[in-house]
């Protein structure tokens, strides 16, 4: 009797919904682009082209923009209760679920984060949308304020606030822009959405689930390109919001634009954050959450705490534990579930952290594990691997200890005190994520209150969706998630009128 094995997958076979197109969707269809460029879109694992989408121009954005913008003013979306644009947020949570498969194997493909990371993409965006069908009250109750002296009152409409420009960057790129898309939706607004080029295939998907939940054409429109096309949308005349994640040099970039031309923007840019153990943390508990709250995705999240503060008693331990940790975790093929550490996402993020590594080494840090490119094999031998990495003996004054690096690298630094630990994981101009592990629950808070960040975890560190979450200082502007994320889609009148 011949046993019958199901052959292995190989990355020409995998059932991809899209590799190589030449549309933009604009007023509910797929259309063809007006630019004659293509972008290639590259596996990072193998360092090879596998797709490609069209280089739109200012034609196509400017059809987006008009869609969007007719549909906001004219068409059936401008007529919707928030209870009707729920019931099809609700439909398009259900499609995006049958499609996690595709969205899964396309992500990794896109930018090499593990199947084991992409394939809870599809159920996280499910949930953004659902959480934010749930805040319907927010906008249906109503909502009157008497004045303080009793001669009136007033009533407070919340608006949606028209077209938004929402732009996404690579290393999340589904749960990313959902995050912005789910709360513009329900406020009833209107979008143009632009992904990153390294990831503009993923979200195709979405767009499949938006049309399969039936939402009315020129509400949801998707251009891809580079940055410029990303210029005009945020200097569009008919746009009026901007929602950016991405690098903060580029943030910068927008905010100027959005000053200048007064219209509001949400920004949600870099970190460096500090995780602090404190005198009586429990390190096997750490070791157990290290991965997950300080090397996500390859070390290529935004908030995780890749700056470990080490109190000078238990440094030595500290770094042992990390060391271990990080060396015992497996690296290898993002298709393959086991694997925990992927490839960098593209060549210049590969280039961007080998640089850092470099200066470490120069400015007198010590490499625990890693430090260089991984010699990997077969079809993965020219791929974007970089050793996860742990530099111990690191100073604050050190490159890698003030500057985002974006890749699978922790560096560990030494405080004397609860009081110096504060003040050096505050010594850093961005302000987004944060840890402090310890056992003493009232310290930890304390602790945790006195870091002047966005987000902080005590012993873990996880995004809530009815939690806000954004950045201090250089990370950003404006919130995402939670009521907070939806009013930033809304604009506000006030309807004053007297007792009689």
């Amino acid at each position: 009797m011949t046993t019958q094995t199901t052959p292995k997958l190989t990355r020409d076979t995998l059932e991809i919904p899209y590799r190589h197109v030449t549309t933009h969707f604009i007023d509910g269809a797929w259309r063809e682009s007006q630019g004659q460029d293509t972008i290639e879109v590259t596996d990072p694992a193998t360092n090879t082209v596998w797709g490609s989408v069209p280089v739109g121009n200012e034609d196509d954005v400017n059809a987006a923009v008009d869609a969007a913008h007719a549909a906001f003013t004219t068409g059936p979306w401008s007529k919707t209760t928030p209870t009707e644009r729920a019931e099809i947020m609700l439909r398009i949570a259900d499609e995006i679920e049958t499609r996690a498969t595709g969205l899964s194997l396309t992500n990794t493909l896109e930018n090499g984060s593990p199947v084991a990371e992409t394939s809870g993409a599809a159920a996280n965006a499910a949930s953004i949308f659902r959480y934010f069908a749930t805040l319907v009250p927010e906008l249906e109750a109503d909502d009157v304020r008497p004045f303080p002296n009793g001669q009136g009152e007033s009533l407070v409409r919340k608006d949606p606030i028209g077209v938004c420009a929402l732009i996404a960057p690579w290393n999340f790129p589904i749960n990313l822009m959902v995050t912005k898309l789910a709360p513009a939706l329900l406020a009833g607004c209107t979008v143009v959405m632009k992904p990153a080029s390294p990831t503009p295939l993923s979200f195709r998907i979405i767009v499949d689930a938006v049309t399969a939940a039936r939402v009315p054409a020129g509400v949801v429109n998707y251009v891809t390109g580079p940055g410029r096309m990303g210029d005009l949308m945020v200097r569009h005349p008919k746009v009026a919001k901007v929602a950016f994640t991405g690098s903060t040099p580029v943030g910068r970039h927008i905010a100027a634009a959005c000053g200048e031309l007064l219209r509001p923007v949400t920004l949600e840019l870099g970190g460096k954050s500090s995780a602090i153990v404190m005198e009586d943390a429990d390190l096997d508990e750490m070791s157990a959450k290290l991965i997950r709250s300080c090397m996500r995705n390859t070390g290529q999240t935004c908030y995780i705490s890749t700056r470990i503060l080490a109190p000078a008693s238990r440094y030595d331990k500290v770094v042992d534990m990390v060391t271990e940790t990080i060396a015992a975790a497996p690296q290898g093929d993002p298709l393959d579930p086991a694997t925990v550490f992927g490839p960098s996402a593209n060549l210049s993020q590969y280039k961007s952290v080998l640089e850092h590594l470099e200066s470490a080494k120069a400015e007198g840090a010590r490499v625990t594990t890693g430090g260089k490119p991984a010699q990997l094999h077969d079809k993965l031998a020219e791929g974007l691997f970089i050793q996860p990495t742990v530099l111990a003996d690191v100073t604050p004054e050190m490159r890698v200890a003030r500057e985002e690096i974006f890749g699978p690298v922790i560096t560990i630094l030494k405080y004397t005190d609860p009081h110096d630990a504060i003040s050096l994981a505050n010594n850093t101009e961005f302000g987004l994520g944060g840890i402090v592990f310890g056992s003493d629950q009232e310290q930890t808070l304390e602790v945790a209150e006195a870091m002047n960040t966005g987000s902080v975890g005590m012993n873990f560190f996880a995004s809530n969706h009815a939690a806000p979450f954004g950045g201090r200082n250089d990370s950003g502007l404006g919130v995402e998630y939670g009521p907070e994320g939806l009013a930033a889609y809304l604009s506000y009148k006030s309807i004053h009128r007297g007792l009689k």
